[in-house]
């Protein structure tokens, strides 16, 4: 009777041995996790149940609404993300202050085959030698009028210090692209660290100040869809949802000229997932799910493979989406301007929100 019953207690111990072994290796899995740290609705929730499903990774999903707000959580390493999607000049700062690590191209091969020569030719002020970073997204900031609110076509950062449009004026919460709309205005760099420069366009904003109906970011796009305000900074992906919504919507590259953006996904120096998360960008650079994310978000796609699956002629061909750039003149993207330029920028960007 007692041999039975140890008999018995050792297949009990082995079989809940081995059954404890696969719940383990199932929940942790040989596929583990990603952690993803990205924009707020800036990816189709189905691209990511899509990811899950056919390579068994766990996505952990974590969103940001500034690439200002972004930053210091990551530099933090609070959470232990593995990938990120930040933009152009916050990429450049992220590079110099050691925090990516080196992309590795044979475990992305759809990044190599589908996002096109000229997104990473753009990415190369930000990202010398392509290392760091491969395009998600990219676009324009330019203006959005209501036709039926206006008394002409608006084509200019200037006509946002027209008197006549005062209480309709949406401009955005965001040092550098408040500061940019006023450098252009003012015909400097975008990029600018001269001081004189800068404070003559801290006092163009303070100028137009009055004006403001509100300084916001996502909430633009509402506003100008629901007529409250007549003209709003927006970037173009934003601009060919709302139009979608409301058809007296027109968006505009200023004359002037304005910023040309990208936000790429780069891979934490300190990823705990780095393999996976290799993985994650490899999907995400597929033409399948690339259009499936152009088509969620409206942003510009630079996978040129995905683009040649857009349906729809007018957005396949839409200026606003996919603008021919040679048609416009001064047009820069960010460049991260060193500790120094961000404080110089932060503290003048006080003084106008203060006035």
């Amino acid at each position: 009777m007692k041999k039975r019953t140890l008999c018995f207690i050792y297949i009990l111990v082995f079989v809940l041995t081995f059954a404890l072994t696969g719940c383990g290796a199932s929940a942790k899995g040989v596929n583990g996790q990603v952690i993803v740290y990205n924009w707020g609705e800036y990816i189709d929730p189905e691209a990511l149940d899509m990811f899950e499903e056919e390579t068994g990774i766990k996505v952990v999903y974590d969103e940001y609404e500034t690439n200002e707000s972004m930053y210091p959580k990551v530099e933090s390493g609070a959470v232990a993300y593995d990938i990120a999607c930040p933009s152009d000049y916050m990429i450049s700062r992220m590079i110099q202050n050691g925090m990516l690590a080196e992309i590795n191209y044979d475990n992305i091969p759809n990044a190599k085959t589908n996002i096109g020569t000229q997104y990473y030719e753009q990415s190369k002020e930000f990202d010398p030698e392509n290392k760091y970073s491969v395009p998600y997204c990219w676009g324009t900031v330019g203006i959005l009028y209501n036709k039926t609110m206006v008394d002409e076509p608006i084509t200019k950062w200037s006509q946002l210090w027209d008197e006549k449009y005062a209480d309709n004026i949406l401009m955005q919460d965001s040092v550098r692209d408040a500061f940019m709309v006023a450098e252009k205005l003012n015909g400097f760099s975008m990029n600018t660290l001269d001081a004189d420069e800068l404070r003559i366009a801290m006092d163009s904003l303070i100028d137009q100040k009055p004006l403001v109906q509100a300084y916001v970011i996502d909430q633009v796009r509402d506003k100008m869809i629901g007529e409250e305000a007549a003209i709003g900074v927006i970037y173009s992906g934003e601009a060919i949802y709302t139009q979608q919504e409301n058809p007296n919507l027109v968006y505009v590259i200023p004359e002037e000229g304005t910023n040309v953006w990208i936000d790429s996904w780069v891979i934490l120096k300190n990823a705990p997932n780095k393999e996976n998360a290799e993985k994650f960008i490899d999907f995400m650079c597929r033409s399948d799910i690339a259009l499936m994310n152009f088509e969620y978000i409206t942003y510009s796609t630079p996978n040129t493979a995905a683009r040649e699956l857009i349906e729809d002629d007018a957005i396949r061909n839409s200026e606003i989406a996919f603008p021919d750039l040679s048609k416009y003149d001064n047009l820069e993207t960010f460049v991260y301007l060193g500790e120094d330029g961000d404080a110089l920028y932060n503290e003048l960007w006080k003084e106008v929100k203060a006035y």
